[in-house]
């Protein structure tokens, strides 16, 4: 297992940057995916192709046998899915950085009286963003595409080698020149280690929906408040106009 500091270093910059769904995502993804696989995979996982035994002596089969069973570790598998489902956020991350910068230079010309036709809009003085606008769309689209990449991962997950591991594995792969049975290493303790993952897979996925759901919901209140604001504003001024004029008009 590789050193996961750097990138949690860099999904922790994305907490001030994102909803309340957003920061369990995170927490969800710092706790149970990497902390759990670096503290626990390689005690459950590392025995995986020593303890992958064949009932042969037929040079080359249990290797052949072996890759039919796990046509890429576990792993590795979930190692691709983490930095996959990932990769979205900080691509978000990378635009509010970019955003926040352009509009501290902003700042700066404001401050030095130059004349400009712009003023912040995405950030505050502290560097807090509201999603709204291009970041709003930018960040639906990370959600878009962490849920394909983690909807991708689960499929690909079931088709490469289910979600349970059976003690015996029967292979038949040249050059073994009959049918071999090969046993596993713990089975039960590693089909455990598997679901756990696939429940956490779907959390995920489901805080990504339910995200989704959150911003457009939370987009068309703002919606109809503005709306809303404006109606009162415009007809209440009204209104006082035509009071106004129809105390003026009787002499009152």
């Amino acid at each position: 297992m590789g050193d996961w500091t750097f990138l949690g270093r860099l999904l922790d910059k994305v907490q001030t940057h994102t909803t309340v769904i957003g920061k369990v995502w995170l927490t969800v993804l710092f706790v149970f995916r990497i902390l759990v696989l670096g503290a626990g995979a390689e005690r459950v996982w590392g025995d995986e192709q020593s303890g992958f035994i064949c009932n042969t002596k037929q040079p080359g089969c249990e290797n052949v046998c072996y890759d039919r069973a796990f046509p890429i570790s576990h792993i590795r598998f979930w190692v691709m899915q983490i930095i996959f489902v990932s990769t979205p956020t900080l691509m978000y991350l990378g635009h509010v950085l970019l955003i926040v910068h352009q509009e501290n230079k902003l700042r700066i010309h404001l401050q030095n009286h130059e004349q400009t036709l712009k003023v912040p809009k995405y950030s505050d003085d502290h560097g807090k963003v509201k999603i709204k606008g291009d970041l709003l769309g930018s960040y639906m689209v990370n959600l878009v595409f962490k849920i394909l990449f983690e909807t991708a991962f689960i499929v690909g997950q079931y088709y490469l080698y289910g979600f349970m591991l059976e003690p015996m594995f029967v292979c038949s792969r040249s050059p073994c020149p009959f049918h071999v049975e090969c046993y596993l290493s713990r089975p039960t303790e590693k089909t455990i280690f598997i679901i756990f993952m696939l429940v956490i897979s779907c959390v995920s996925l489901l805080l990504n929906v339910m995200e989704i759901f959150y911003l457009i919901c939370s987009r068309l209140k703002d919606s109809s408040r503005k709306k809303q604001k404006y109606t009162t504003t415009f007809f209440g001024g009204n209104e006082l106009q035509n009071e106004s004029f129809r105390i003026h008009f009787n002499g009152e």
